[in-house]
C-alpha cells in the first residue's frame, strides 16, 4: 500500500521537485482520508523528501561532470587567462617601445 502511495505522490508532484512542505500537504490528505496514520505519513514524507534530495544531488553531480568534461574537451581560453596574456603582451610592447600598437584585435 505504501509503495502505491509513493508512486502516486511521485507522479502527482514530481520526484525532483519535492519539498518537505509539498510532501506533507500531499500525505496529510491520506491521513485525513484514513488511509495512513500520522506516523506513517511522517515516515513516508521523510522518505520521499530524502529520495527527492538524492535525485537532485545526483542530477547536479551528473551536470557538473558533464560540464567539466565539456570544458576540458573544448579549446577555449578563459577570460582570466586571456586578460593575463593580454597584460603580458602589453608589457612586452611597452618594453619594445610601443611596437605593435594599433594592431590590437578585440575579443
Amino acid at each position: 500500500m505504501l509503495e502505491a502511495l509513493k508512486k502516486s505522490i511521485y507522479a502527482g508532484i514530481g520526484a525532483a521537485a519535492l519539498t518537505r512542505d509539498k510532501i506533507r500537504a500531499a500525505t496529510k490528505k491520506y491521513v485525513d482520508e484514513g488511509k495512513l496514520t500520522a506516523d506513517e505519513a511522517e515516515r513516508l514524507a521523510e522518505d520521499l523528501a530524502k529520495t527527492g534530495e538524492r535525485e537532485v544531488e545526483d542530477i547536479n553531480a551528473k551536470m557538473q561532470s558533464y560540464f567539466k568534461k565539456f570544458s576540458e574537451s573544448v579549446e577555449v581560453v578563459r577570460k582570466k587567462e586571456f586578460l593575463e596574456l593580454k597584460a603580458r603582451v602589453d608589457a612586452l610592447e611597452e618594453k619594445l617601445g610601443g611596437a605593435g600598437k594599433g594592431s590590437e584585435g578585440s575579443l
